[in-house]
């Protein structure tokens, strides 16, 4: 089994690439009894250090309906110096570059280890990397302080000639002009009134620059929006100065009324004024927000503090008044961005909600950052801020723009849709399937900004009829090219191929069966689930993902008809159930307990995230420190928590460390202060140091609670573990096993022991 599980993870340190199945079954009927669509998880810019950028362009297939590239997969006949294009057959002649190949002398894009190679493209302009700061001004004094010395610490971690924006609103708009030399000019517009993008771009005078836009030369594009975007290196000092000197909204806010804060015409100008200047290029508009947009388009809620900002229960019952214009409004703002190749980033930090809900969409369609935290003065914020402006192995910032994915297939193959931080082309082609599954209809999408961790769901249909088999060692083979602005300025193309064999599902269905990849599996399910979470109502979600789940045990577990106790299922399928249990209980799918603006905030995060990141959201890993060793995972249950033992869990979102009761008294009684208990105070010591490595190395930074038993903050554990004993259970249970849960809901055992009722009744 071993085999299969190595082929997984060098496919997946090579290309990127986890597939649901890998081996795939070769007619259409018998890929839909397999229930889990053939799928995989695609992380376009997964870091290669190996991998250096080859310095010319792509061969291209002459077929114009193809236009796949050359790769490892071709037929190659090198006397006659022509190629066979493995997805349309049609036999291309090499470019003259290529006159000196042979079979000892192969280009790089020939050799099986490059079944993932990039392309430098050296034609056409290079544009420079934008950022544009929309602020609000309406936070607490305290706040807007920390704020700004965050906002002027990323100057000094951006290239020299980046360009540099600033716009700042409350009650109104401010868009500030940088060129100017010693003294403060600004643009302001009323925060009530919606603009058109051409209106934006008159007012700005960005209408009329002595070139336009499209035939500027590179090195002229700058001076269209001189007064707007200037070159860090030149305003440097000026933009450090008037962020300093950021003032509070000084508009007056009575007694029971929230600030008016117009975050919807805000992000407009900001979308219009990079519209008008730099369309196609790669430029972030970062929005920092610490509370609702009150007026205007866009508005989520009143200013009347009496009135609460929307809940869950508002919108079941449709009492949220505000929230579909609302979100009609950010849709139309995220689709023009999109259209132009720039990202929007959200970083919300207040208290209470900011409108997550309605504004999603703005960083869901881009491929930007969003980021909740309670306040701009936590460590969470500055250094999760601090951390988007890290550099890779060669001092590049980790950030791509304006990419496009398009996805070939050979022609037993259609492809169904993607999820993930991307947007549809509408690029029809023979490739495309008619049933869509996420963003579909299309076999390109544009993703605005990428990272070397941003990974994509692409889902796919086997189209090959049952009464035309493939020929036995057939291979599919798919093909995904992503281009894409590098931070460095430079254009690249990056080439994935990849291949799996076919394989009757009637005769061989032990081989389909044993190349399953449950982790991916689970997690391209559970996209499916989260997709569909968003317009449809949680218990039909739970009632799909359960139906699914029955309908895979019973075509791959091994039972008797009637008897549960003899269900069994193989390895290659055995932890399957259990993600879907932990999944079932998610954020993701349970809106129990937390605000929309949460619950949004959580599946952006889940839709965007690579496979060993999906895996911790969905299932929690739990690790125990003790006196009997050196720390072990343990099962994610209520079995693990033990008065001597101190757990370390990490959910992705938040990391606890929890101190068992007796461990908690010691500690209290300060047995970690005497010499003689030198080994308490190094178990106390040891989660934490693992607690800070993981603080450390993600992205966003993860709330840090650190609790004990009987603490207020123990509910963030409790609430994740697998509730084997209740309080209903629990004189049947030995009293060491663990502690209790006060929960209604059921463990994984009876779960387990439903569906294997289910999974071998005749009725389902």
């Amino acid at each position: 089994m071993a085999t299969y599980l190595e082929f997984i993870q060098q496919n997946e340190e090579r290309d990127g690439v986890r597939f649901s199945w890998n081996v795939w079954p070769s007619s259409r009927l018998e890929a839909t009894r397999m229930v889990v669509p053939l799928a995989c998880l695609l992380t376009p810019l997964k870091e290669r250090p190996d991998l250096p950028p080859v310095q010319y362009e792509p061969v291209l297939c002459s077929r114009p309906t193809c236009k796949a590239i050359l790769n490892p997969l071709c037929q190659v006949d090198y006397r006659a110096k022509l190629w066979a294009c493995n997805f349309c057959f049609q036999r291309n002649q090499f470019p003259p570059t290529y006159t000196g190949i042979s079979e000892v002398n192969q280009p790089a894009e020939l050799m099986p280890q490059f079944s993932t190679i990039e392309y430098m493209i050296q034609r056409g302009p290079q544009s420079p990397l934008i950022f544009l700061y929309v602020v609000d001004t309406c936070l607490e004094e305290e706040d807007l302080q920390a704020l700004k010395e965050s906002l002027q610490m990323s100057l000094s971690l951006l290239p020299p000639d980046a360009l540099v924006g600033l716009i700042t609103f409350g009650r109104m708009v401010q868009v500030h002009e940088l060129s100017c030399e010693g003294i403060s000019k600004s643009f302001v517009f009323r925060g009530t009134k919606d603009l058109t993008a051409k209106q934006i771009q008159d007012m700005l005078g960005l209408t009329t620059p002595a070139v336009p836009v499209q035939q500027a030369r590179p090195q002229e594009l700058p001076f269209v929006s001189s007064r707007f975007l200037q070159p860090v290196q030149k305003i440097d000092m000026n933009l450090t100065d008037l962020l300093g000197e950021l003032q509070r909204d000084p508009w007056p806010v009575p007694q029971g009324k929230r600030p008016l804060r117009s975050t919807g015409v805000a992000l407009s100008i900001a979308v219009g004024l990079l519209e008008g200047t730099f369309p196609n290029t790669g430029a972030r508009i970062m929005l920092f927000t610490g509370g609702p947009p009150t007026q205007g388009p866009g508005m989520v809620v009143g200013d009347e503090l009496k009135v609460p900002i929307r809940s869950w229960h508002d919108i079941e019952k449709d009492n949220a008044r505000l929230m579909k214009k609302a979100t009609k409004h950010y849709e139309m703002l995220a689709n023009r961005t999109a259209t132009n190749g720039h990202c929007i980033d959200i970083y919300a930090c207040a208290l209470d909600q900011t409108g997550l809900l309605e504004m999603k969409c703005c960083a869901n369609l881009t491929g930007g950052h969003m980021v909740m935290g309670d306040s701009f003065n936590t460590s969470l914020f500055k250094q999760t801020f601090q951390r988007i402006f890290s550099k890779d192995f060669n001092g590049d910032f980790r950030m791509a723009f304006g990419a496009t994915l398009e996805v070939k297939t050979s022609r037993e193959l259609k492809v169904a849709g993607a999820i993930g931080p991307c947007v549809s082309l509408n690029v029809k082609g023979p490739c495309v399937s008619e049933n869509e599954l996420g963003v579909g209809g299309t076999s390109q999408w544009k993703i605005c900004g990428l990272d070397p961790t941003s990974t994509l769901g692409i889902y796919f249909e086997v189209v090959n009829q049952h009464n035309a088999p493939i020929p036995q060692g057939g291979r599919g083979a798919i093909q995904f090219v992503t281009q894409y602005q590098h931070s460095s300025t430079q254009r690249r193309i990056r080439v994935t191929t990849v291949a799996r064999n076919w394989a009757d599902a009637q005769s061989q269905l032990r081989h389909i069966e044993a190349a399953f990849d449950q982790e991916a599996a689970a997690v391209l399910m559970a996209r499916l689930g989260v997709f569909r979470a968003e317009s449809e109502e949680g218990p039909d979600v739970l009632r799909w993902l359960d139906r699914q789940l029955i309908r895979l045990c019973q075509k791959f577990g091994q039972y008797n008809k009637e008897d549960p106790t003899s269900f069994r299922l193989s390895d290659s399928f055995s932890l399957y159930p259990q993600f879907m249990f932990h999944l079932r209980r998610s954020p993701f799918l349970q809106v129990f307990n937390n605000s929309p603006d949460e619950s949004s905030y959580y599946r952006h995060h889940f839709a965007r995230q690579d496979l060993t990141q999906s895996l911790i959201m969905i299932q929690p890993i739990l690790y125990s420190y003790s006196f009997h060793g050196p720390p072990e995972p343990v099962l994610l249950d209520s079995s693990s928590i033990l008065a001597d033992r101190i757990l370390l869990m990490d959910t992705f979102f938040q990391i606890v460390i929890y101190l068992g009761e007796t461990i908690a008294q010691w500690r209290k009684a300060g047995y970690q202060d005497m010499p003689e208990y030198e080994n308490f105070k190094h178990l106390l010591q040891a989660p934490l140091d693992d607690a800070q490595e993981i603080l450390q190395a993600r992205f966003p930074m993860p709330r840090y609670i650190n609790t004990e038993h009987g603490g207020s903050q123990a509910r963030f554990l409790l609430s994740k573990v697998n509730p084997s004993q209740t309080h209903n259970n629990l004189y049947t249970w030995g009293q060491e096993t663990g502690a209790p849960i006060l929960t209604d809901d059921v463990s994984l055992q009876v779960f387990m022991d439903h569906l294997k009722k289910l999974a071998v009744s005749s009725a389902c």
